[in-house]
Order: structure tokens, then sequence, then C-alpha cells
């Protein structure tokens, strides 16, 4: 899918909680290099902006482009401070979509929500409808705050967004795991073209072009993306231990070979080895050293 993608990362002071690994701000850096890896494998026009929503408002640290050192010198120059501002957020990335070079890239922006949402949800819902009259997709990391009331929230606002399922909630609690692992199995990186094991190029012809009809699963990835990347992924882990059992079958029958082999060299005898390739004439060497002789008496 051709898009333009803004990402918003949260640089507020809750970000510094280490309760992600390493921190709620490593772990959403790590994500968005996944992200921009995704959006661009799927298609190579898409572009990627980078931004923050901490600290005294809204920043844009890197307009849209496919140059990912760009990306990485943005997140490396973001510093944590203040709090979040999240519809500000919101509206700053719709205006730089807006100002897109390729008008047939599709507006996409997917903000990380790791610190308490300070608007209500009533003003959360006007932005959404303003956003979905624009044509704008959004996408929500929920982390950090997942047991707060930043998941209603945001959910509401997916609800009055969402247009034909492409704007989605992906909800991830803290733990031992990375964020960006699993992120790989949500419908926001499921739609990017197959982030998933199966790799870009499978994932993206499932998801583009081919429909219900194309997917062997009788599951349609337009209406439960999810659902079918599990299924894709299932069926690529399990194409994957097949292979692995063809080899090592083959090496293990190699193997019995080799050994049959060996064994069949070891049945010759000895006296066999020194049988000459070709056979003796009548008379045997001896014989020709006789009439040899009888030449030399006639002389």
């Amino acid at each position: 899918m051709l898009e333009a993608t803004m990402i918003v990362v949260d640089n507020s002071e809750s970000s510094r909680n280490g309760d992600y690994t390493p921190t709620r701000f490593e772990a959403q850096a790590d994500a968005v290099s996944l992200i921009f890896s995704a959006k661009t494998q799927a298609n190579p026009e898409s572009s990627v902006g980078l931004m923050t929503m901490g600290g005294k408002g809204p920043e844009v640290l890197v307009t849209l482009t496919t140059d990912f050192g760009k990306i990485l010198s943005g997140l490396h120059d973001t510093k944590i401070k203040g709090g979040t501002h999240l519809a500000t957020g919101i509206q700053v990335a719709g205006l730089a979509l807006k100002h897109r070079q390729n008008k047939s890239q599709r507006q996409r922006i997917i903000v990380f929500v790791g610190s308490p949402i300070v608007e209500d949800e009533k003003t959360l819902i006007k932005l959404a409808k303003k956003m979905k009259k624009n044509n704008v997709a959004i996408d929500f990391v929920n982390f950090g705050e997942v047991d707060t009331d930043n998941t209603t929230k945001l959910q509401a606002f997916v609800d009055a967004i969402n247009s034909a399922d492409n704007s989605h909630l992906a909800t991830i609690p803290p733990g031992p795991h990375l964020l960006s692992d699993l992120l790989v199995t949500t419908p926001i990186l499921s739609e990017a073209g197959g982030a998933s094991s199966g790799g870009a190029g499978e994932g993206a012809g499932a998801g583009t072009g081919e429909g219900s009809g194309g997917f062997d699963f009788g599951v349609d990835p337009s209406l439960d993306p999810e659902l079918a990347l599990a299924l894709r992924m299932s069926l690529e882990d399990e194409k994957a231990r097949l292979a692995k059992e063809k080899k090592e079958k083959e090496d293990k029958e190699g193997k019995k070979e080799g050994g049959e082999a060996s064994g069949s060299l070891e049945g010759i005898k000895e006296e066999d080895e020194n049988t000459p390739l070709l056979k003796k004439k009548e008379g045997g060497e001896g014989g020709s050293g006789s009439k040899d002789d009888d030449k030399m008496d006639t002389a």
C-alpha cells in the first residue's frame, strides 16, 4: 500500500519509565525503526515522517522521507521533557500529511501513547471525526498506562475515525518482551505489507490485490487482518518446520547410504584387490617366457 505515514512518539517525562525494555522511550525508538522498515518494504515509494508530542508542544523532527538515516538522527536528537499533547500532536501530524508531495499516497498517523491523556473523550471524538473527513487513518500504540482510562479514550477515538477498518488500537502491557516484538503481531504492521516472519514479499502479496479469493484460509485479510496475520504466521512456521524435517531426513538417509557404501568396501577381500584388471593369456607369464627361450635355442 502506498502511504505517507507520520509517526508521533511520546517524549514526555513518563517515557523515562523502565517498565518496558529498556525504557518506554527506547522501546518506542526500536518500534519506530520496525515501522519504517515495514512501510518502505511494502512499497518503496511510501514515505515516513517523525514528530514528538511532549515538552512545551508537538515538534516535527523529520518531514516525510524515505531516508532512514534522517529518522535515526531525529530519534537521537529527541529530548525527554514535560507532559504530552495528544490532540495538538495529531493535528500537527495531519498538517504535515496534507503537504505531502505525492498526493496519491494514503495518509496515516501512528501515535505512541505512553503517558496519561489529559484531553477528555468528547474532545478526542470530535477530532477523530474531523480527521476522518480528511481521509486520515490513525493507529494508536497504547502502552505504559494501559490500566488507566487511556484505553477507553483511545478506543472511542478509533471507533469514531474508523472507515473500512483502516484505523487500529494496539494495547501492549509491560513485561520482559520487547514492544516491537508484540507490535509485529498487531494489524498496525500486518497492513504495512506483511511484517511477519514470512517476509515482506508474501505478506504484501496476500494483503494487496488478491482479496479473500487469493487467501488460502477463507478469511478476508481486509475484514479481519489480525486473524489473517496469525494464520499467515502459523503457515510460515509450519512450512519452516516441514522444511527442517525434510532436510534432517535427507541428511539421515545420506549418512545411511554413505555407511552402506563403506560397509560394502570393507567386504572386499584383500586378495581380490591384488587381482589384475586384465586377464592373463593362457600359458601365463611363464609360458611366454619359455617360447622366447625356444627361439633363442633355435637361433
